[in-house]
C-alpha cells in the first residue's frame, strides 16, 4: 500500500486544559463533551483524546468524571477509540492510576505517555519566558508503558521536543515499546501552550524542516506518527499538508489550537482538516481503519461499566 493509500487518522483534541476564556467552544461539562465528541466523529475524526473538567483528581474519582460524558458517547458508539490524560498525582503510578479504572469500566483500549520534560510558559510584560518545568523522568516512562503493556492498551506518545522521541527510540530499539503505539509530533506555535499573547513557545517551529528532522529519527522504525501545532493553527503551516503527502496522520482540536482572532469550535477544526485530507487525495480513516493502523491489541472485553 503506498503513502497515498494510507486513510488518514484525524485525531481531536476536545478540551485540554483551555477554558472558555480562550476558546468559548470548548467543551467542558459532561453534556458538551458528549456532544462535542459525536459531532468530531461525524465530522471523519477517528481518535478522540479528552481531558475530565479537574486534572488534579486521579484514581476511582477521576475515572467516573471521565465515566460522566463517556458511558453515553460509547452506548451511542461502541467503537470510539478515545484516551484520557495524565491526573496531577504524587508520582507517575498514582498520576495514571485512573486509567486502570477506565480499563476495568468502559475497555479502554489506549494509554498514553509523556516521554521526557521541558519549560513551558509564556511572556512576562517584558516579553520574557516565565512559566514551568513540565518533568517526566525515565522512571515515569517506564511505568507508563508497564501500565500500556499489562492493560494491553497502545500508549499515545507525546513528543514535546526531539529528545523526547530520542526516549521512546530507545524503548523501541530494545523491543520494549508497548503494541499500539502512535508518534505524535509536537511543534510549537507562536503561541505556546499557554500564553494569548506571542513569544514563547516550546519544542521545534513547525517548518518543513522540522517535520523533517524528525522523520529522520523515525527512519526505519514504521511507526505511525501525526502532527500537531501548540498555540497556532496546524492547517495555516506547511507541516500539515506535507505530512499528508508523506504518509502522515493530523492531530487537531480545541487543546492546542489557538488565535487570538479565529474561535472555530472542534467539529469545524476536524472539518477543515478532512477537506485537506480529501484535497491531498488520501482516504479518511474510520476508527476500524486506525485501530488497523496503530496495530491495536484486541480488545479484552469488558461490559461498560453502570
Amino acid at each position: 500500500m503506498g503513502e497515498k493509500d494510507v486513510p488518514v487518522v484525524i485525531e481531536c483534541a476536545i478540551n485540554g486544559e483551555t477554558r472558555p476564556e480562550r476558546n468559548p467552544h470548548v467543551p467542558r461539562s459532561p453534556a458538551a463533551i458528549v456532544s462535542d465528541v459525536l459531532a468530531c466523529l461525524d465530522a471523519g475524526s477517528a481518535l478522540i483524546h479528552a481531558h475530565n473538567d479537574d486534572i488534579r483528581k486521579t484514581g476511582q474519582d477521576a475515572a467516573l468524571a471521565y465515566l460522566e460524558a463517556w458511558r453515553p458517547i460509547l452506548a451511542d458508539r461502541p467503537g470510539t477509540l478515545w484516551y484520557p490524560t495524565l491526573g496531577v498525582g504524587t508520582d507517575m503510578a498514582e498520576s495514571i492510576s485512573h486509567i486502570d479504572h477506565l480499563a476495568d469500566a468502559c475497555g479502554l483500549r489506549l494509554g498514553l505517555c509523556d516521554p521526557g520534560s521541558t519549560n513551558l510558559g509564556a511572556p512576562d510584560a517584558e516579553g520574557l519566558p516565565v512559566g514551568m518545568v513540565y518533568a517526566n523522568s525515565y522512571e515515569d516512562v517506564r511505568t507508563c508503558f508497564d501500565q500500556c503493556e499489562r492493560r494491553a492498551l497502545g500508549p499515545s506518545l507525546a513528543i514535546y521536543e526531539p529528545g523526547w522521541l530520542r526516549t521512546v527510540l530507545a524503548f523501541h530499539r530494545a523491543g520494549r515499546l508497548p503494541r499500539g503505539a502512535m508518534v505524535k509530533l509536537y511543534f510549537g506555535g507562536e503561541y505556546g501552550l499557554f500564553a494569548t499573547e506571542p513569544g514563547v513557545s516550546f519544542g521545534l517551529s513547525p517548518t518543513e524542516n522540522s517535520l523533517l528532522a524528525y522523520l529522520d529519527l523515525l527512519e526505519g522504525t514504521d511507526l505511525p506518527w501525526s502532527v500537531s501545532v501548540w498555540g497556532g493553527d496546524l492547517l495555516k503551516t506547511p507541516v500539515a499538508r506535507r505530512a499528508l503527502e508523506l504518509g502522515g496522520h493530523l492531530h487537531v482540536g480545541l487543546e492546542e489550537h489557538f488565535h487570538p482572532d479565529d474561535k472555530p469550535s472542534n467539529q469545524e477544526l476536524v472539518e477543515r482538516a478532512a477537506d485537506l485530507v480529501k484535497d491531498v487525495g488520501r482516504p479518511l480513516a474510520s476508527p476500524e481503519d486506525a485501530e488497523k493502523i496503530l496495530n491495536l491489541a484486541p480488545p479484552q472485553i469488558r461490559p461498560l461499566g453502570s
